[in-house]
């Protein structure tokens, strides 16, 4: 079923509830769309560890890619007769007089993986965060996007440059990565109370006195408060009692703490957290473990430069430069890129592409005099014309 065949036979209404416009809807505000009311993902972040350590990761490995800007298969964007040198400049070193190129990234990145959405403003000269869930979407009766809001403030389309992550609902914004793993971190959440509130009730399960004899309700709640005045664990030690009357002492329960630990469930739950945000469990465990370059490897290439490319895509498009991540300075992906140095220099030696087009892939800069295919040779004499060469001619010396 595709995202559209619900519409299909329907009378487009005006109505700020139809997430979809497809021609027929005026009006689209769609800031809860993507979140969950009961539980947000921004209390997951601050609360659980698991969360705060995966999110922080992924934001901190993006934000320290950079991007390469070339005029090669430039097109007019949104922005038409800027300089290559200032979008450079905008991505990569100052993006506004107020942030660094890092610290604008990572809020970027925060964003897009607790709302799903990105949403930048520039004003002709410097580019701004907007923050994603403040942020309304209205969509056209004759294009695609309106306007935006954000609060009492409107920016037409061609002020706002928006990342969507996936979605299978909405074609405007898209579903925060967290969302699949929501019903885990609520379990987790809910643990965690448990295991508080055993600890705030004195760490004992609750007693049960016995009696031979029926008392009265008088007796029963002089004895109970007796009891909560003398045995309180909370306050230190355990308080010898007395007991007369026939009267025993027996639990409810015969759980203790280390069953209500929860540690196998919290990992097994960690894991799940973890594969939601994309990053593979075993990089969080400690030790040296024998793969964890082929995870760091695959962690980059199927989590990392996705998001990487569908920012530049979204840059590419406002900017109309060509955009490219440049991951020659990131560990994880070196012998990837050794492997990639010993391919083009074979296809260099051999002819088959410049020096220039090789140092271009590597994503080194262009270098005078590298422009000319490298003719191979070998030890019998020229490849270019083999009938001729072979052994030098030998002088006679005088």
């Amino acid at each position: 079923m595709a995202w559209y065949d619900r519409l299909i036979g329907r009378k487009p209404q005006d109505s700020e509830e139809e997430k979809l416009n497809l021609g027929g809807r005026n009006s689209y505000s769609d800031i809860e769309h993507s979140r969950e009311p009961a539980y947000s993902y921004e209390l997951a972040y601050e609360d659980l560890e698991i969360v705060n350590r995966g999110v922080n990761m992924i934001v901190d490995d993006v934000a320290e890619i950079p991007t390469l800007v070339s005029r090669e298969n430039s097109f007019r964007g949104i922005i038409p007769g800027i300089k290559r040198a200032k979008v450079e400049t905008l991505l990569n070193k100052s993006p506004n007089p107020y942030q660094d190129i890092n610290s604008f990234r990572r809020n970027l990145i925060t964003d897009y993986l607790i709302d799903g959405n990105i949403f930048i403003y520039f004003d002709g000269a410097h580019m701004y965060h907007l923050s994603a869930t403040d942020v309304h979407i209205h969509a056209s009766r004759e294009t695609y996007i309106d306007k935006f809001t954000l609060h009492d403030t409107t920016f037409s389309p061609d002020e706002i440059i928006h990342v969507k992550e996936n979605s299978f609902h909405s074609i405007y914004r898209g579903v925060p990565r967290l969302k699949p793993a929501l019903r885990t971190m609520v379990l987790m959440k809910s643990m965690r109370k448990f295991q508080d509130n055993f600890f705030k009730n004195g760490a004992v399960p609750g007693l049960v006195l016995k009696s031979p004899n029926t008392l009265s309700e008088k007796i029963k709640e002089r004895m109970l408060v007796s009891w909560q005045q003398r045995y309180q664990p909370t306050g230190g030690g355990r308080r010898p009692l007395i007991l007369d009357g026939g009267m025993e002492v027996d639990s409810i329960t015969n759980v203790n703490f280390k069953e209500l630990d929860f540690q196998t469930s919290i990992e097994e739950n960690e894991k799940i957290i973890l594969k939601a945000l994309g990053i593979p469990p075993i990089m969080m465990d400690s030790g040296n473990n024998a793969n964890i370059r082929p995870n760091m490897r695959m962690y980059y290439l199927e989590t990392i430069l996705p998001i990487v490319r569908k920012i530049n895509h979204a840059m590419e498009r406002y900017f109309g430069f060509e955009l490219r991540e440049d991951i020659s300075n990131i560990p994880a992906l070196q012998p990837e890129l050794r492997d990639s140095s010993s391919y083009y220099t074979a296809l260099v030696n051999g002819g088959i592409i410049t020096a220039a087009e090789a140092r271009k892939a590597l994503g080194f800069d262009f270098l005078d005099g590298t422009e000319e295919i490298r003719v191979p040779a070998n030890i019998a004499g020229s490849a270019a014309n083999p009938d001729e060469g072979g052994r030098p001619v030998e002088t006679e010396e005088e």
